[in-house]
């Protein structure tokens, strides 16, 4: 056997093995490191933001972090899933889209709070920017994020609320995109009755106008 063949035989060995895990900072270690890149995110925005001020603030090694995060996005990621994956995510099923709405909204992790709305707007204009980001964000937070929420709606749609052929995407970006755009303007997050204002006099009757159609 020749040597060149010798290589490609390691090589298709190697490349068959299965793929090592990252190695994990766990428990309550890990959750301080990703509130600290929140706090971090929030304060110095996306582009500043690097491992040597999510260590510090941390007070945790950047060897650490480059163990258990290969680079800022995934981080990043990592941060945000901890800051939304809470009751906002859930479907609260109270039997009502109002009374659904106002549940998720207002969850802790909501577009209620401060921080997701600050981490928000620290991560908006890199979004433009930074195509991995982007990607990253739309893929592995967004879209779950977007199904749970039109869970929410079909249920409206399947209880008569929202009319059979109505946009259930837009209708469910209607009051995270009101929301966000407010708070950008003011820099002040949404207090619990502006929430529900807005549930009531945008969100409802545009799912009420669908009902019109059919």
């Amino acid at each position: 056997m020749t040597p060149t063949s010798t290589t490609t035989a390691q090589e298709t060995q190697e490349s068959a093995e299965p793929a090592r895990t990252r190695p994990r900072v766990e428990g309550d270690r890990e959750r301080e490191i990703l509130e600290a890149a929140l706090v971090t995110l929030a304060d110095v925005g996306y582009d500043r933001l690097n491992f040597d001020a999510v260590a510090a603030a941390a007070k945790a090694s950047k060897a650490t972090l480059y163990r258990r995060w290969p680079g800022k996005v995934d981080l990043v990621i990592d941060a945000l899933q901890l800051m939304i994956g809470v009751e906002a995510d859930q479907y609260p099923d109270t039997g009502s889209l109002r009374g659904d709405l106002i549940a998720q909204a207002c969850a802790k992790g909501g577009i209620g709070e401060d921080l997701p709305l600050q981490v928000f707007a620290a991560l908006l204009g890199s979004l433009h920017r930074d195509p991995e980001l982007r990607d990253a964000i739309m893929t592995r937070l967004m879209a779950p994020k977007m199904a749970v929420t039109l869970q929410t709606f079909r249920a409206a749609q399947l209880r008569g609320e929202i009319g059979k052929g109505a946009d259930l995407e837009l209708l469910a970006r209607l009051l995270p995109a009101i929301t966000i755009h407010e708070a950008m303007l003011s820099g002040t997050h949404p207090t619990a009755e502006r929430l529900i204002s807005l549930v009531d006099s945008v969100v409802l009757p545009a799912c009420a106008a669908t009902l019109q159609r059919d």
